[in-house]
């Protein structure tokens, strides 16, 4: 069975940064790539990040470039958005989505909070 899990939401300052991960299991066939995604209340959901496989190019939303990093740590089946200079605009739930021949799927979220 596939399974996406995110974990590493939490409560941060402005300024602050954060780690998500998402661990992947149950996928037999070909993912070409795993994105990042938040929403928030009343807003539909954005796309924030993709890594491409198995090249590993990246790309990012305009207003993530300079702050967030997406990656993968292939041993331990798990994608990362290491998130800097966090602003109270940041404050969503964030998903993560592998995108594969047989279609997309995607995780629970975890809840990102940026706050003073």
């Amino acid at each position: 069975q596939v399974q996406l899990v995110e974990s590493g939401g939490g409560l941060v300052q402005p300024g602050g940064s954060l780690r998500l991960s998402c661990a992947v299991s149950g996928f037999t066939f070909n993912v070409y790539a795993m994105s990042w995604y938040r929403q928030a209340p009343g807003k539909e959901r954005e796309w924030v990040a993709t890594l491409t496989t198995p090249g590993g190019s990246t790309n990012y939303a305009d207003s993530m470039k300079g702050r967030f990093t997406i990656s993968r740590d292939n041993r331990k089946y798990t994608l990362y958005l290491q998130m800097n200079s966090l602003k109270p605009e940041d404050t969503a739930v964030y998903y993560c989505k592998a995108a594969s021949q047989r279609g997309d799927y995607w995780g629970r979220g975890t809840q990102v909070t940026v706050s003073s």
